[in-house]
């Protein structure tokens, strides 16, 4: 099944790198394409994609209010940012705002391909220098590995499996899977995870994972 996305970048040039890279793969297909955040919002309750991958600063509505307008209003379209090292405010902001992930611009461009899928199947997806840019924007990876892990102490060793997977940016199907569990059972197990380390969404349960170093090579 194809993947429709939105491409949402003032740079031109950026839209034509996103639109190439994306088509390498044969499963994905970029079915809009904005200079701002307005017409962002506009073509994603025109086209509805699946995914939206959206840049953090943009003229007329900056990436972010672009971004919770879209989960507003296409509630069944996830939302992807685009960012650079230079926008550490904005990537705060956009935490606890239910976008499914960051992208580092200057990343890998498979990063770019797999970011799309996992956002399309439902999971959070951190490109890892961001994640580790977002941990040493609240202290540091060494002073926060200790609260994270008391955090995450109180969780059941099962939930700690399904918690490092999610921090790895898999999707509840690709978790139950892994785990030879049904899915809805990944769900409950979501849920409890959540309530137990008080957030409220995939990427900020995958923040809590990299820096209780629950994901390999985090």
């Amino acid at each position: 099944m194809t993947i429709p996305v939105l491409v949402a970048d003032d740079e031109m040039m950026i839209r034509a790198g996103v639109r190439a890279i994306l088509a390498s793969d044969p499963e994905i297909e970029v079915v809009a394409e904005a200079a701002d955040g307005r017409a962002a919002v506009d073509l994603a309750r025109a086209h509805r994609p699946r995914v939206a991958l959206l840049d953090i600063r943009m003229p007329r509505l900056d990436g972010l209010t672009a971004a919770a307008e879209i989960r507003r209003l296409v509630p069944e379209t996830a939302v992807l940012m685009l960012t650079t090292f230079g926008e550490d405010d904005y990537i705060g902001r956009a935490l606890g705002d239910g976008v499914s992930g960051f992208l580092l611009k200057s990343g890998d461009p498979r990063e770019l391909v797999a970011g799309i899928r996992a956002a399309a199947s439902g999971a959070a997806y951190l490109s890892p220098p961001v994640a580790r840019r977002v941990i040493d924007l609240n202290g540091g990876r060494m002073a926060r590995r200790p609260a994270a892990r008391l955090r995450t102490a109180g969780l059941t060793e099962r939930e700690r499996e399904v918690l490092a997977l999610v921090g790895a940016g898999l999707s509840n199907a690709e978790i139950a899977a892994r785990l030879f569990l049904v899915e809805g059972t990944v769900k409950s197990y979501l849920s409890s995870i959540f309530v137990r380390l008080e957030v409220r969404n995939r990427v900020q349960a995958a923040i809590v994972a990299h820096e209780a170093g629950l994901v390999p090579g985090a």
